[in-house]
């Protein structure tokens, strides 16, 4: 069973198709894709097969990805979770991203530390990491918020729009 995590004000759940049209929304948004590694959707079908994703590396148990909803309105304003789960070697990526409108309210960060205290106290994770495009100083300003140490730079590590792009790579160790 997918794992519920609740925060101060929002629940982390399971991203299903009923979600296809927010997810569709949010990753069609020019700004919310600009540093992600991706293209742009431009059908409903691509939000579906990310879903599909999602599911499947849940179900493989290679990563683990939540639906932010806000617990006033209901409403899914993006996702979180875990890229990359290694359970051999006990790490994971973590990434997220909002819609525009939720931006500079404090969602991602609250959002990012509840899955990082599940990763670490019930996955018993030793590394969170995160890979961060120089240019994307939210994203930085987020994870420097969490306690991450920035390690340095990955040349040309992202692929998107024709380019490669050089990224910051972060980690998180669990506090003793």
């Amino acid at each position: 069973m997918f794992p519920i995590l609740l925060t101060p004000r929002t629940t982390l759940r399971e991203i299903t198709e009923v979600d296809a049209d927010t997810i569709f929304d949010c990753f069609s948004q020019k700004e919310v894709i600009r540093y992600y590694g991706q293209e742009k959707f431009t059908t409903i079908q691509e939000a579906l097969v990310l879903i599909d994703i999602f599911a499947e590396n849940y179900r493989n148990q290679k990563g683990m990805r939540w639906g932010i909803e806000r617990l006033d309105t209901g409403e899914l304003i993006g996702t979180v979770g875990f890229n990359q789960w290694n359970q051999k070697h006990k790490r994971a990526e973590i990434g997220y991203e909002l819609h525009p409108q939720h931006w500079g309210h404090g969602y991602a960060s609250e959002a990012a530390s509840a899955v990082m205290a599940y990763g670490f106290d019930t996955l018993q994770l030793v590394r969170i990491g995160a890979v961060v495009f120089l240019e994307n100083k939210a994203s930085q300003h987020v994870l420097e918020k969490l306690g991450f140490q920035k390690e340095g730079v990955l040349k040309n590590y992202m692929y998107q729009n024709g380019k490669a792009h050089d990224t910051f790579v972060y980690s998180s160790l669990p506090t003793t």
